[in-house]
């Protein structure tokens, strides 16, 4: 199952995704964008947002698998699971 992912490594708290899909995104505490929903994620809003992101912090991810990361660098900021295998997580 795919559900969206933000890398806030790449989010620069730009607000485009915000302002375009308030349904699947808000800002978090540090102002950077996160995901709040993850129904209805093939919608054009949703297309548009991640389109919309000029850092390309915004992706779809498989939920089955080992790693959600995009890019393997999401550092101390790992929001894999437990079974994370990223080389560069600081778990």
């Amino acid at each position: 199952m795919k559900k969206l992912f933000v890398n806030h490594e790449a989010c620069i708290g730009c607000g485009a995704c915000v302002a375009i899909d308030q349904e699947h995104f808000d800002f978090n505490d540090e102002g950077l964008s996160e995901v709040i929903k993850n129904e209805n994620i093939d919608s054009e809003d949703v297309k548009n947002a991640i389109s919309s992101c000029p850092t390309n912090a915004i992706s779809y991810v498989d939920d089955d698998k080992k790693c959600n990361c995009k890019d393997c660098n999401c550092g101390d900021n790992c929001e894999c699971g437990d079974e994370c295998n990223c080389e560069n997580c600081h778990k």
